[in-house]
């Protein structure tokens, strides 16, 4: 097989994939009709601030709102004030645009629309702990959280209920006004109820559900943590509570959109694309050794596939995300075998909360790294992946994206037998 140079092709294929999810070129689509009333726009999450630039671009007639994102996530607007504050740890900030968001929506009628722009993030970036929980209590729980390795679902199930605006709370508050949501999905399954903890969606889980989890994952809770929980005091709001009959949802960008749009990139150089799912989960390192053994059985060809994988972190750990650990396990695995690239890189720009948003691997990886005198295994081992590419240069860098349909991975097959991928 033909084609373009490697790298260049892998790194196309990953813009192409953020193009498809850009909020200018997919929200203008799915607008409602103004409201006789007031208009409402709230965002939080990482493309909170493109998501109300888009409004701003597009929606026809007067309108006020806020949005809160990740610090340097932001952008100008006119009509809506930008709010920067912490992610993925919250903050005072991310706290006190919570409380501003619970007041505005707690204001509005039957004849306005609260207008609420979601993406991923906004369980960190829009924190409003639920009644006698501190904001440093539930930092800490968050930090144990991030080096569990809990999957998004039952990590956001947890996070719902020690809180004041998340699984359902927001639109609960903006009753009677009609709520839409917009919404760009970052979670396998598209499920609009975990993505940023579902503000505005009804949520099926129970305080019962939150204790499994915290057992399950081995999570102390406080004591009075516990208590509310068992007492359901700190219950949320379940699908069926009609402060939720005039709420809608329409999802504006998912993961499986970005990868088809990578695939057809693909097609047009002449490269034949497999998708292999868009909602791939586990443990980084071993998704990663295990597409190593798919690209060895697989013939000329782009391997696509997304999703979220955990890394659990054992000990202090060094610096590195998801992708940069993937990729060093897929290193590894392959052992320098001719013919086979990759990239994993995540669609917000920033891999776990690395100024990178992953890298890239050659055949020549690993040597290139023994001649810089870098450990591969003492490296994967040690979490510290970040370091490992920093070091030969192969980080992808992009900054801030403003946007969020989760991870990418493509592994480019060059040269053998012409077959599909065993999948």
């Amino acid at each position: 097989m033909t084609g373009p140079n490697p790298r260049d092709f892998l790194r196309g294929l990953f813009d192409a994939a953020v193009a498809a999810a850009d909020p200018r070129r997919t929200l203008p689509l799915h607008l409602p009709d103004p409201p006789i009333g007031r208009t409402l726009v709230l965002a939080a999450g990482k493309a909170a601030a493109s998501m109300a630039k888009a409004v701003e671009g597009s929606w026809k007639g007067p309108f006020s709102g806020i949005a809160v994102t990740r610090y340097g996530h932001g952008l100008p607007c006119d009509n809506i004030e930008i709010i920067e504050a912490g992610h993925p740890l919250p903050d005072d900030a991310g706290a006190a645009a919570a409380k501003r968001f619970l007041k505005s929506a707690s204001a509005l009628t039957e004849d306005d629309l609260l207008l609420f722009l979601v993406s991923g993030g906004a369980s960190a970036l829009l924190v409003e702990p639920a009644p006698g929980l501190a904001l440093a209590e539930k930092q800490a729980i968050s930090r144990v959280l991030l080096k569990s390795g809990v999957p998004i679902d039952e990590m956001n199930c947890l996070r719902k209920h020690l809180s004041a605006i998340k699984g359902g709370r927001l639109a609960a508050a903006a009753h009677p006004a009609k709520v839409v949501t917009l919404g760009i999905s970052d979670v396998p399954g598209d499920d609009p109820a975990v993505i940023g903890s579902g503000p505005t969606v009804g949520d099926f889980t129970s305080c019962k559900d939150a204790i499994e989890v915290a057992k399950r994952r081995g999570i102390d809770l406080p004591p009075h943590v516990l208590a509310a929980l068992t007492s359901e005091e700190w219950e949320s709001v379940p699908p069926n509570d009609p402060r939720l009959e005039h709420v809608e949802y329409r999802l504006i960008a998912r993961p499986s959109n970005s990868q088809s749009a990578a695939a057809d990139h693909a097609k047009a150089l002449g490269i034949s694309a497999s998708l292999m799912g868009a909602d791939l989960e586990g443990e980084a390192r071993h998704l990663g050794q295990g597409h190593a053994a798919l690209a060895l059985r697989s013939g000329p060809g782009v391997l696509l596939s997304g999703g979220e994988t955990t890394v659990t972190v054992n000990g202090k750990g060094g610096r590195g995300g998801r992708n940069c650990e993937y990729l060093l396990a897929m290193a590894i695995a392959l052992d320098g075998v001719p013919g086979i690239h990759a990239i994993a890189c995540d669609t917000d720009g920033i891999d776990g909360t690395e100024d990178a948003a992953g890298a890239i691997i050659t055949p020549s990886t690993l040597n290139r790294a023994a001649k810089a005198g870098l450990d591969a295994q003492m490296m994967l081992d040690g979490h510290d992946s970040y370091s490992f590419f920093a070091e030969l240069g192969d980080l992808i860098i992009t900054g801030p994206t403003r946007t969020n349909v989760n991870d990418f991975r493509a592994i480019l097959i060059v040269g053998g037998e012409c077959r599909p991928p065993v999948l």
